[in-house]
């Protein structure tokens, strides 16, 4: 009993560390939605979200809520990286205090870089300040396969870490079974699903070494790498705490790079998406 109940604690730890990490990716990520807040003429404080990723077809909705003080505003937006002219969109009011307009719908891998201007009297409110925000378009993917791809990448982080603590527990045997489990979730999470989602949204399988520079790609690959000794020495019943430690270490190590950190981008004057190595031709053409 006391065995089973140290088991469930550091299954509930390993949880818990697992989705702390999780949540700091993506949170970091540059696909994460920009918030932040301004204060408007009559004094009251507001805050804002800003889209930065966008999937599926149809515009890209950029919406804030306004208090009674600023009558609206404009949406000034272009294609990014590029140094045309910025077009300007006026927020419409959806009767429940929140102005928003439409981006219209790009190529996937396709990036615009776009800016609220606040009517606010004779004080200017800009959003974001500084930096415009930078969102990127992509293809629809299917829940089938992306919720199987997200379950079996934080299955292999959450195997991988309560394989980390049991190998710290005296008097265990080794814990060959969680190793290759990690493994498996990773390489079916990372290997195999992983491609399939890219290609869905990017029209690209992969864009990783040898192929690309993509670090979503890369990243994968090195836990894999990193977490092939252990795999080895499970296979063949070695004493694998040291190959267990450095693996995990590396894994989430790579993991915490921003989720989509220079993934595939839209080259506007080739019409092609660029992946670091090679290159996938779409057609730009379409009216902006």
């Amino acid at each position: 009993m006391k065995t089973r109940s140290i088991s469930i604690v550091l299954w509930i730890a390993a949880f818990v560390l697992t989705v702390v990490l999780a949540v700091f990716q993506r949170m970091t990520g540059p696909s994460y939605p920009l918030r932040g807040s301004f204060v408007a003429p009559a004094g009251e404080e507001q805050s804002f979200r800003l889209p930065r990723t966008h999937g599926g077809p149809g515009g890209l909705e950029v919406g804030v809520e306004l208090p009674g003080s600023i009558p609206g505003g404009t949406l000034e937006w272009r294609r990014y990286p590029t140094n045309g002219p910025w077009q300007s969109l006026t927020l419409a009011d959806d009767g429940h205090g929140t102005w928003s307009a439409d981006i219209p719908h790009q190529p996937p891998a396709g990036k615009v870089e776009y800016r609220l201007s606040l009517a606010a009297g004779e004080r200017a409110i800009t959003l974001p300040e500084g930096e415009p925000a930078v969102a990127r378009f992509r293809a629809d993917v299917p829940a089938w396969v992306l919720i199987p791809h997200i379950l079996a990448m934080f299955g292999s982080m959450l195997v991988a870490t309560r394989t980390l603590l049991e190998v710290f527990r005296p008097s265990t045997s080794p814990p060959r079974a969680l190793v290759l489990t990690a493994m498996g979730l990773l390489v079916v999470g990372g290997l195999f699903l992983g491609p399939v989602v890219q290609k869905f949204a990017f029209d690209a399988y992969w864009t990783g070494w040898p192929n690309g520079a993509d670090l979503t790609d890369n990243k994968t690959l090195i836990a894999v790498i990193a977490w092939l000794p252990a795999t080895i020495l499970a296979l063949n019943r070695k004493k694998l705490r040291m190959a267990v430690v450095v693996g995990w270490i590396v894994m989430m190590g790579v993991f915490l790079i921003p989720h989509s950190l220079r993934g595939s981008e839209m080259d506007w004057s080739e019409g092609e998406i660029k992946t670091g190595g090679g290159a996938v031709a779409v057609d730009t053409n379409r009216p902006a």
